[in-house]
């Protein structure tokens, strides 16, 4: 039986009834007809109500795996759409996720094949022609065709994924459910092994390695104190060593100079507008090894000592100083004391660590 022609927009069509024609041209395996239809969700989806958009989310997420490889990221990012208005972050991420996976996997393909074929400048997904980038790197010793296909298409759309993953992985559940469920760390190391210098992957790492209600001990050595905190959504280290000081020099746990009130101000939920202030460092910061933890990574570098991440305060061997600020703006940030340990209970933690590295160890 043949299939209907997909409808035009000024055949005034719902959103929803766009999305079931979506499904039926996915369902029938209609490569043709899946651009259209496809075009036809996205210009009805603006003027959609928010329960539409919120329950076309995982309808149309639901597609991805199907959906024919260069239109896919579009979709995907139409889904990232969904989820910026309400629709379920959850039950949206779970193909969004794999898509980007596919894509990181595709990229590193080419990467790897373009070097292996003469290297020279990678293509730039706007102006060269995806076509002569598979000819390249297309070697059925190596690389057939469809592996070459899915790795251009890997390069010429990982942008778009990534703003689609921005899109889910900003949202706590989501953190939690890709990192229980080993997502988080197959991303991380794909993104460490990426080796194109077009695709600035930095801010998705940090997002998906964000940490929300979770349990952070603090050591002070030359004190010998200890703190129980909680963490919620502190994207750098950096946000952590100012909020450390402000709660534990500025609550007067800890000898030292209080941070300015607008510093701590902007790494929790203020934004800059402008401005450009200063932190200053208070404390170095180590691991349970003595190992050095630095302000430019995050703060799931803290390693756990059972089962809780545990930090330990030193003297810092040097000044320091930052802009203040959160790496991840529009992600709000804290940090909480919940309890000060009993000078036994801190004594005895503070003897399960080692002292830190000095400086030529560190720097080594």
């Amino acid at each position: 039986m043949a299939s209907q022609h997909t409808p035009t927009p000024h055949q005034q069509l719902a959103f929803t009834e766009a999305v079931a024609v979506l499904e039926a041209v996915v369902a029938a395996e209609e490569e043709e007809r899946f651009g259209p239809a496809l075009g036809l969700v996205g210009s009805l989806f603006g003027p959609a109500g928010p329960q539409e958009v919120a329950a076309a989310g995982p309808r149309l997420a639901a597609l991805l795996p199907d959906a024919p490889p260069f239109p896919r990221s579009h979709l995907a990012m139409i889904v990232g759409a969904c989820v910026e208005r309400g629709a379920d972050p959850s039950a949206c991420a779970g193909p969004v996720l794999a898509g980007l996976r596919g894509a990181l996997t595709g990229a590193q393909r080419l990467v790897e094949r373009w070097e292996a074929t003469g290297g020279g400048p990678l293509p730039d997904p706007e102006d060269d022609d995806p076509g002569e980038a598979h000819e390249r790197i297309a070697d059925p010793a190596v690389l057939d065709a469809w592996q070459a296909h899915l790795a251009v298409v890997g390069w010429w759309t990982l942008e778009l994924w990534q703003q689609a993953a921005w899109a889910v992985l900003a949202h706590a559940p989501v953190r939690a459910e890709a990192r229980a469920s080993g997502v988080t760390a197959v991303l991380l190391e794909l993104i460490a092994r990426y080796g194109g210098e077009r695709h600035d992957l930095k801010g998705l790492a940090y997002l998906a390695q964000v940490l929300d209600d979770e349990p952070l001990l603090v050591l002070d050595r030359p004190t010998g104190t200890g703190y129980l905190l909680r963490m919620d959504g502190l994207s750098d280290t950096f946000q952590l060593h100012t909020l450390l000081a402000d709660v534990l020099i500025g609550g007067g746990h800890l000898p030292g100079v209080r941070q300015d009130p607008e510093v701590v101000a902007l790494c929790r939920t203020a934004h800059p507008e402008g401005r450009r202030l200063i932190a200053a460092g208070a404390f170095n910061l180590v691991a349970p090894d003595g190992s050095w933890l630095w302000n430019e990574g995050t703060p799931a570098d803290i390693p756990l000592l059972d089962g809780v991440r545990t930090l330990v305060l030193e003297p810092q061997p040097y000044e320091r100083t930052w802009s203040a600020g959160r790496f991840i703006p529009d992600l709000p940030g804290d940090l909480r004391l919940e309890r000060v340990l009993s000078p036994a209970e801190a004594a005895e933690r503070l003897s399960r660590t080692a002292p830190a590295q000095s400086s030529a160890e560190a720097f080594r």
